[in-house]
């Protein structure tokens, strides 16, 4: 901080003020197209200081903006002064009364905790939207958010009961049903009944503008109600009531096939005459992403889009006889009733996850918000459709449709031309924005106004509507301080464009981004989702690690990827401290990879950040202790006795890692007594014959040095099929040290060597098999990423494979009979995110054991949790999964293929850990 006041600020305060420049790089855009860097972010930890914030802002003439998640895509949660961050301490579920059927919320409690808490009642807040795993009641309720279950529980406005609030002007106030908290606001009420009636509340999904219509005599006037929705324009939520409703006793999904979404959306009216609780689309070209992305997805009925439609009944039966009605009287050209929750499960999930896979058009050009929230009445929905079509055609843009049918509500994000043609951009908001008012419908179906439409609502209102929208907020915020240029007075819809001005980030000689061509393409990929900072502990998941240990989002995937935006525009050097501070607690553990719906690789990101950073510069010795350790084990395993006694000798083991940056507490692995490649020269005089290609064991450094027993076992194992093996003549490396700690010219050195010792192997039609998950991972996506003019490096990396995908490959396995195991598994995050955990798990399956899968990093990491200053917080990530599940099935036998896994787990838990190979052996 360098303003006086802003430290004066933070003494008055339990919470912390923060306006470091890598702070405002991270809340400088939520998930919108925008950005505003704040001048400073708030934390609060009580209402005291929520009060103190407004009052020292007001003051100043500072504008105060209330954030919970930041998923807002509209830009509903970005300004350029004071951000209030809620979600980090004001995250209190304060009451849950079974009775009343209502719960009482802090405006940082995410949705997902909230349905957890309700559940075990039988109880659950009606909207869902798809972000609900991170999304806050605050957001909901500044967004007036709804999700596919509005038909059955309407959106927030109709599950708020009260509101405990902070109007602009300081003042406390308590919203509820009447309107007499409010001075002047039903004497404004009554003075609009004829605007308010004509043009607000219209149909369900009417969400531009402010909810007026809540103020109607005629429909139960609720300020409480009224309020929800106004993004944070008239007032700071301190406290929220809300009901909660019973969750329904039977469900049974059906799914529905049409030629395409207009048709499937002609078909509403017949599809909701048998009351169902949801009805979604979804377009086929997107469930295509969705299987490219996956691998696989359930199978669905003949179509190209189709409507996923639940319905409910107090029984089973009740369920079922009426998606058999549905069926029957829907015109769908195929459809398919699903009542096994698991497959139903999986269907859905293509709709989840779709919502961010059309981050990307089916050509996989980046797409992005803007127009991505329209909503028409339902009966006007397939021709509005039809419209719309055409006119993204005349604008030559493109997107994936998916969204509430239903309800009228059409989600799509498209390649708008933001970066290089704004001009467009605005032709063609202004041109959808005039066709869905023709067809009577709204800008927004849920997701608010923000920056990217708030212009627009003159085209869908009068002038006396407008007035309206001002004298209403004029109520609560007459100095216009919470929010301001959204809704009312609102900036223009092209100003302050996250992409307007980037530059071509030119190559340093690091990775090669073919997918997106260079780094500051790359890192844009986050588009502010943030399913990083979604609670995988209670869901199962990877992402985001660093994130789960400290709640922080200096330590998400998304707020790592903003400051790296910030780095690719110019605004922070690549050599800076915010961008050290940013990356430090990255594992580059690969989840995001996976997970992420927008493809964001932060590892990857992190790792060129630290070439670019160190090139031709002296590095941190602990690159050389750690990522060097290839290159010392391969000294260490010609005298493993003297290795071990310095190693085991504590005193000068504290000082040595000291001197080499890694973390005293963290003990040395011990050395084999004999590494396998000097077994294997021992115990095999044969050779291969040449004419044989046979199996080539990929040996990485940790399997040789430290458990070559571990490589011992796959040898029996593959031979035991019939098959001869190989291991590379020569001792070569993956270069994966070499890459986490961003030697990528010495990563590259190795590649090479490794591919010249693999590639007539390969080129005889031979696969490769790894063993140590990270490593295996490394020569399957790094190597091609790192040596793209290479045709060995492709071929090379199609030929690898995990033990799992062998096995699976060859009709002469068969799986030991292991029934009667209990097996606790930690798979590698490598191996979830790059190659995939699935035959593992198949393999397992068929066993006959008992099986169960930690969710989760391990969190040493590689080298991650050796280095100094990541001890605690590679503990605290082992608690998120690992630690607990250890403790919980003391008597399982436990799996882990992964060197950092069995490290972390013996060392923290003292507990032992056998490869898939080993568990697979008959002895």
């Amino acid at each position: 901080m360098t303003d006086s006041w802003l430290r004066a600020l933070e003494s008055r305060i339990d919470g912390e003020v923060d306006a470091g420049e890598r702070r405002r790089a991270e809340y400088a855009s939520d998930a919108s197209n925008y950005r505003v860097p704040p001048a400073a972010v708030v934390f609060p930890r009580g209402d005291a200081d929520v009060a103190a914030v407004l009052t020292a802002a007001r003051d100043r003439g500072v504008p105060v903006t209330a954030r919970g998640a930041g998923t807002s895509v509209a830009g509903n949660a970005i300004g350029a002064g004071l951000i209030l961050d809620f979600s980090r301490h004001m995250s209190a579920i304060l009451e849950i009364d079974t009775e009343k059927s209502c719960a009482r919320v802090q405006p940082g409690v995410v949705l997902g905790t909230l349905q957890r808490r309700a559940g075990a009642s039988g109880l659950r807040f009606g909207p869902d939207p798809s972000t609900q795993n991170r999304c806050t009641l605050g957001g909901m309720i500044g967004n007036n958010a709804c999700g596919p279950h509005a038909m059955a529980w309407g959106r927030t406005s109709d599950s708020v009961r009260e509101l405990r609030i902070l109007d602009g002007t300081g003042t406390e106030r308590t919203l509820g049903a009447g309107l007499s908290a409010v001075p002047g606001l039903d004497e404004f009420a009554r003075a609009r009944l004829a605007v308010i009636r004509t043009e607000l509340g219209r149909f369900e999904r009417q969400a531009s503008g402010y909810g007026l219509e809540h103020l109607l005599p005629e429909r139960d006037p609720s300020a409480a109600r009224a309020f929800v929705g106004t993004e944070g324009t008239c007032g700071l939520l301190l406290e929220a009531s809300v009901t909660l409703v019973p969750v329904p006793r039977a469900t049974v999904l059906v799914v529905l096939g049409y030629p395409d979404m207009p048709t499937a959306a002609d078909d509403v009216a017949t599809v909701t005459a048998v009351d169902p609780i949801a009805v979604e689309g979804i377009d086929a070209r997107l469930v295509d992403v969705v299987r490219a992305h996956r691998g696989t997805v359930p199978e669905l009925p003949e179509g190209r889009a189709w409507l996923f439609v639940e319905c409910a009944g107090d029984t089973a039966d009740e369920a079922h006889d009426r998606a058999a009605v549905l069926c029957r009287t829907a015109h769908a050209i195929d459809s398919r009733i699903v009542t096994d929750s698991a497959v139903a499960a999986g269907l859905w999930r293509i709709r989840a996850d779709g919502a961010g896979l059309a981050g990307r058009t089916a050509d996989g050009h980046p797409a992005w918000p803007g127009w991505e929230d329209a909503a028409v009445p339902p009966a006007n929905l397939g021709a509005y459709l039809r419209d719309f079509e055409e006119l993204m055609r005349t604008h030559e843009v493109d997107g994936l449709l998916y969204g509430h049918l239903g309800d009228g509500c059409i989600h799509v994000r498209l390649d708008l031309p933001i970066a290089d043609a704004p001009q467009r951009f605005r032709a063609f908001l202004t041109d959808a924005a005039d066709q869905v008012v023709e067809h009577g419908g709204s800008l927004s179906g849920e997701h608010g106004d923000g920056r990217a439409r708030s212009e627009l609502l003159s085209r869908m209102y009068s002038p006396a509507a407008l007035d309206a929208f001002a004298g209403f907020k004029a109520l609560f915020d007459p100095d216009d301080v919470l929010n301001p240029g959204v809704l009312v007075r609102p900036s223009p819809i092209d100003a302050d464009l996250r992409l307007a001005g980037l530059r071509a980030m030119p190559s340093a000689g690091g990775f090669a981004f073919p997918a997106d061509g260079d780094i500051g393409t790359a890192v844009h990929r986050c588009v502010g989702i943030g399913k990083c900072r979604a609670d995988t502990r209670a869901t199962g998941g990877f992402m985001c690690p660093s994130y789960l240990a400290t709640a922080d989002e200096k330590d998400s995937t998304r707020g790592r990827a903003r400051v790296l935006q910030e780095v690719v525009r110019g605004a922070l050097d690549w050599r800076s401290n915010a961008v050290a501070e940013s990356l430090d607690l990255c594992l580059s553990c690969k989840a995001c990879d996976a997970d992420c719906p927008a493809g964001v690789d932060m590892a990857t990101y992190k790792s060129e950040t630290l070439y670019r950073r160190y090139r031709r510069r002296l590095r941190p010795i602990d690159h050389y202790a750690l990522g060097w350790l290839p290159r010392w084990l391969a000294l260490g395993v010609r005298m493993p006795r003297v290795f071990n006694a310095v190693a085991g000798f504590a005193p000068l083991r504290r000082v040595g890692f000291r001197a080499a940056g890694m973390d005293p507490r963290r003990a040395v692995p011990s050395l084999a007594d004999k590494s396998f490649r000097r077994m294997w020269a021992e115990r095999r005089g044969a050779r291969v014959p040449d004419d044989d290609p046979g199996v080539m064991l990929w040996i990485d450094s940790f399997t040789d040095a430290f458990d070559p027993e571990i490589a011992w076992a796959a040898v029996e194992l593959v031979e035991s099929l019939g098959h001869r093996v190989r291991i590379p003549e020569r001792r070569v490396c993956c270069g994966l040290t070499w890459i986490s700690t961003g030697q990528l010219d010495g990563a590259r050195t190795r590649l090479r060597a490794t591919l010249s010792a693999l590639d007539d192997h390969v080129r005889a039609g031979g696969v490769v098999i790894g063993l140590e998950p990270s490593c295996t991972a490394a020569l399957r996506s790094d190597l091609p990423a790192l040596l793209p003019d290479d045709p060995r490096a492709e071929r090379t990396a199609r030929a690898v494979r995990t033990l799992a995908e062998f096995l699976a490959e060859d009709p002469a396995w068969r799986p030991p009979d292991r029934s009667g195991h209990t097996v606790l598994v930690q798979p590698h995050c490598h191996h979830h995110a790059m190659t995939g955990y699935a035959a593992d798990r198949e393999i397992l399956r068929r066993t006959g054991a008992t099986v169960t899968e930690v969710a989760g990093c391990c969190g040493l990491a590689g080298n991650f949790g050796m280095q100094y200053g990541h001890y605690d917080i590679s503990v605290a990530v082992a608690e998120n999964g690992l630690l607990p599940a250890l403790r919980k099935d003391v008597d399982a036998e436990f799996l882990a293929d992964g060197f950092s896994c069995r490290t972390q787990a013996g060392q923290l838990a003292d507990r032992s850990a056998v490869h898939l190979a080993q568990f697979l052996l008959d002895r």
